[in-house]
This record gives structure tokens, sequence and C-alpha cells, in this order.
């Protein structure tokens, strides 16, 4: 079977989303039982809306049709207003209509209550995991519960057999784009109790980030906070190397990918009970309530004395199994093959 393929997000640096397709693209190559067509266009920057907008609804389309493929994929969670052949889509999360209120109202429009209306007319719909598939069924009522999967994204090869070093005693990783929604802020006013430590932030710069250093230069620890933005793919690896915990305190999160890597590399992990992560967390995983400060202090102090580096090693072969970019192919492929069957409306 052939498949068209959005890759648009995979242009430039990739975050989570580009990181996903990316992923999945290759793992379905890999496994020779899908041709995939991608699509993508170099020129456009996927980070502007306005093309993004044009991607989406007038070259994205016209390029799945000259493609001859019975199937599109969007697999960055938006869709064609207008199209011809079957849709599977995947939808990482409802945060536009959950925690993204202090945006442009026409992005929250875009990406959320259009798209919401969008998904009633794909085939097949892919979540990133059962927290995502609830909410998406609690605001899309009307979809049939049959046609929503969910399948876990894959951790990339380079983060399951990375060989960590000697771990920095002192660094508390932070990954992903620098959002309110990531609640960097509280681990800045955390700093104070933790002697030592520092914060180094890596991931795509949103006004946000201002927020966080004007929070860090109140409490004097400037020089403990390194937002370093966009790093290259071995830059991210040699910190997930050499960290002494990756802490994950997002209030919202439809899968948590800095969390499922650093388990998939054996690295210690601290996270919030932000939307999936819970769930996402693995054996020996501490999951502390947003509102209890004491217990982040204790527990990353904790991290990065080495408490947690047995359990976390113990447990790597485990994360590497659940988050496999295999399984996730596997049932990609089968999504495909319902969608190019099945009857519901095309458009």
């Amino acid at each position: 079977m052939k498949v068209a393929f959005d890759a648009q997000l995979t242009v430039g640096t990739p975050t989570g989303i580009g990181e996903y397709a990316n992923g999945l693209a290759a793992a379905l190559r890999r496994r020779k039982r899908v041709d995939v067509v991608e699509l993508s266009e170099p020129r456009l920057d996927p980070w502007r809306f306005d093309r993004r907008v044009l991607w989406d609804q007038l070259l994205l389309p016209r390029r799945a049709r000259a493609s001859g493929a019975p199937v599109l994929h969007c697999a960055s969670g938006t869709m064609p207003l207008v199209g011809s052949i079957p849709v599977v889509v995947t939808v990482h999360d409802v945060a536009w209509l959950r925690v993204q209120a202090h945006t442009r109202w026409y992005a929250r429009w875009y990406f959320g209550a259009l798209s919401l209306r969008r998904y009633a007319s794909a085939r097949q719909i892919a979540v990133d995991s059962e927290f995502s598939r609830r909410e998406l069924l609690e605001v899309c009522p009307g979809l049939d519960p049959q046609r929503v999967t969910v399948v876990y994204p894959g951790v990339a090869a380079d983060m399951c057999e990375l060989e960590r070093g000697t771990a920095d005693r002192s660094t508390i990783l932070v990954v992903g784009t620098v959002e309110r929604r990531k609640n960097l802020a509280a681990l800045i006013r955390l700093l104070p109790e933790l002697d030592g430590a520092r914060i180094v932030s890596i991931g795509p710069p949103t006004p946000y980030l201002d927020e966080c250093a004007a929070l860090a230069a109140s409490l004097g620890i400037s020089d403990r906070l390194e937002m370093r933005g966009y790093v290259s793919r071995q830059d991210v690896l040699d910190l997930y190397a050499r960290c002494g915990v990756v802490a994950v305190p997002s209030t919202y999160e439809g899968f948590g990918y800095a969390a499922a890597q650093a388990m998939c590399a054996g690295v210690p992990c601290v996270v919030s009970e932000g939307g999936s992560l819970p769930e996402i967390a693995g054996p020996g995983v501490p999951v502390i309530s947003l509102d209890d400060e004491r217990a982040w202090t204790e527990t990353l102090q904790a991290a990065l004395a080495g408490a947690y580096d047995v359990s976390a090693a113990s447990a790597r072969a485990i994360a590497i199994e659940r988050f496999s970019w295999d399984a996730a192919a596997g049932a990609m492929e089968r999504l495909y093959a319902a969608a190019s069957s099945n009857g519901i409306s095309r458009s």
C-alpha cells in the first residue's frame, strides 16, 4: 500500500511532532510493508502560521492527490478542509482548547475548534496516549470511539542506545518548547533551595522564556539557568548522557517525549501529574503533584545525588519495548489498511 505522509513539521529543526514524523516514517520504511511518500515543502517555515495554513489547506492536498496514494496520513494534527482521499490523522493532544488561552485567537481557532470539526471526517484517528484519547472523546462527543486508537510514539534508536557517562550531579535537564504549559517557572522557583544545582533548558523559545528569565533574575539565580534554545542532535544526546536528572513539570502533556526519552536512555526522571505523564512514567519514576514544592525539591535533590540511577537503568529495557518505533509503525499500518477499506466520508 502507498501512503502519502505529511512530513512538513520535519522541516528545519524538528520538535516533538517533527521527531514523531521522522521516527514513524523511518520505521515504516524499515518494515517495507508500506510505500511511504513523504510530503513537505522546505521553502515554507512550518512555524509561521500563514505558511502552515498554506501547506495544510492548499499544497498538502494537491501533493497527496498527485502521489497516487489511496490514504493520506496527517501526522501533525491538522487536516485539509477539502480532500479527495481517505485520511488518517494523528491527534497528539487537545492543548489548544485546554491550556493555550494566552495565544492568538486565530491560532486557537485553527488548531483547536476547526481541527476538532475536521476529525469527524477522518477514516481513522491515532492518539498518543490513553489520556489524549479521553480528552479527544470528551471534546468531540460525536466521534466514534472505535475509530480512535492509542499508538504510543517511539523513541529514536540513538536515545535507546545511549551510553551514560559520569553524571553531572548539578544539572537538571528540561527538554521541550519553552512555553507556559511546560511550566519551567516551577523549577526555577525551586533553585534557591537546591544548593549548587542548575537548570539547562533546551527547546525553541516563546515569549514565556522572557518571563522565566525575569523570574530567575528576581531570585538572583540567573547564572544557574541556561536556556539554550535549539541545539544539535548530538548536543541533545550529550546532555541526556551527562545530566543528573530530567525534570518534566508540565501542566499538560499529550505524551511527554522528554520523559519517554529519559526512560529509554536510562536517565533518572521526575515528572508532574500533568496530563499523560503518570501514564507514560515507568517503574521507579517519581510522579509528583504540581502543588507540592517540598516533594519536588526533595526528589530532585535525591535524584541529583544518584538515588534513582539504579532503578532508571534497570527499567530501561521495559521503556524501550514500550516506546518502540517498530510497534508504532505496525499499529499505523493496520490503521492505514482500515482507512482504505471502510466507508466513512472522505471530506
